[in-house]
């Protein structure tokens, strides 16, 4: 430190070590970190560089050269990048510059904007639509939506049919899905004077052809025992795979949830489901505990309300349903489960459902717990019912069924 404050970087080291330390950062890794910043220092006053030139550009000059005399590390260029944060915070150097923009960024903000306002798409939804739409309006030199004239129904039909094969069946329908939506859009605003929608084929598939991948019970204990509760990141995971098992919530649920979503005089919790809807669940007493054990021996000291937070600094809430598949994944594959066609968080989802039907519930019954929005939704589970389906079966001739 003393080192630090001596250098050109001396007045910014103090608000630098602050960020450290709300991050939650440990001493050895703030130590890699302030290393880092210190050569930088040195670096400047041997270069007669200045503060007020520092850079992405010159941050990336000087890694360059450090990498020459020392094995390159992804913490340097993240120790650099938090300290241009402090120094634009103070106002001594410039704003980040602005990337020259994609050409098509321009009709892909108007869409944007529409998907939320007018269709309340949560961001997550919008991305997922936005991924589809990039490489067809390139193909299709769409840079703008005055450009959106010279479609054609011909070549969105040509288009689907080029790539309807590079990937499975089911993202084939999910492009013709977005490209739909997106049309519809064109047209409703005027920017295509047909609706080119009709000009989408479409992807045939056999109507519920798969069983939906379920685990027995006695995998999900095993599942849920093979967490290490002595740890802190056991305690995480447990919790989480409670919530999976126990009440078949998704994974954007898990990672959505916040301290304030929980009732604790009323055993109960906010669940923020799919479409923005929200929905209030009773809580298990032993999912509750699970949390609580958490709470109180594992989840580290974050300004972040949500309820699970990662192990590493700095300790911030799951960015989106990723994080939780993976520690489902882990959870599975440590287990040693195997015949699972998805080994995600929906595995506990569907084996909570079929666990259910067999011990007597009623499809309406599951699909008020998995809050389903279609009955047709949950018939998918009608079909593991074997002892259901057998009654519906005709004798063969000659035999018994």
């Amino acid at each position: 430190m003393r080192s630090l404050m001596e250098g050109p970087l001396g007045m910014h080291i103090d608000p630098y070590v602050e960020q450290l330390r709300r991050g939650g950062y440990s001493i050895e890794v703030s130590h890699r970190l302030l290393s880092v910043v210190r050569d930088f220092g040195f670096w400047l006053g041997a270069t007669g560089t200045g503060l007020t030139d520092i850079s992405e550009a010159l941050a990336a000059r000087y890694l360059a050269e450090r990498s020459r005399h020392r094995p390159a590390n992804k913490a340097d260029a993240r120790a650099l990048d938090r300290l241009l944060t402090v120094l634009r915070e103070a106002n001594v150097i410039a704003a980040r510059p602005v990337p020259c923009s994609d050409p098509h960024e321009d009709i892909l903000e108007a869409y944007r904007l529409y998907m939320k306002r007018e269709r309340g798409l949560a961001p997550i939804s919008i991305a997922s639509h936005l991924w589809f739409l990039r490489p067809f309006l390139q193909e299709m030199g769409i840079a703008t939506c005055a450009d959106a004239v010279r479609l054609a129904g011909h070549k969105v039909a040509v288009y689907v049919e080029r790539h309807a094969g590079d990937r499975s069946a089911t993202t084939a329908r999910i492009m013709c899905s977005r490209l739909r939506v997106f049309l519809r859009y064109l047209h409703r605003e005027g920017f295509v004077s047909a609706d080119l929608t009709t000009a989408l084929p479409s992807i045939r598939r056999a109507a519920d052809a798969h069983l939906p991948g379920f685990m027995p019970l006695e995998d999900v204990q095993r599942i849920l025992a093979g967490c290490d509760r002595s740890t802190v990141i056991g305690r995480r995971d447990y919790a989480i795979l409670m919530l999976l098992a126990r009440l078949g919530l998704r994974a954007c649920e898990v990672a959505r949830l916040n301290l304030d979503d929980i009732d604790w005089r009323s055993g109960e919790f906010t669940v923020h489901g799919k479409g923005r809807k929200t929905a209030t669940m009773p809580l298990p007493p032993d999912v509750g505990a699970a949390i609580v054990s958490y709470l109180e021996n594992g989840r580290p000291r974050s300004d972040s309300r949500q309820l699970f937070l990662l192990a590493v600094a700095p300790y911030t809430g799951f960015k989106g349903a990723n994080g939780i598949q993976t520690v489902a994944r882990s959870a599975i594959r440590r287990a040693g489960i195997t015949g699972l066609a998805h080994r995600g968080s929906h595995a506990f989802r569907h084996s909570l459902a079929t666990g259910l039907l067999r011990s007597g519930a009623n499809l309406t019954e599951i699909g008020q717990l998995l809050r389903h929005e279609q009955p047709d939704t949950t018939r998918i589970y009608a079909k593991v019912d074997i002892d259901g389906l057998r009654a519906l079966g005709c004798t063969w001739p000659g035999g018994e069924l």
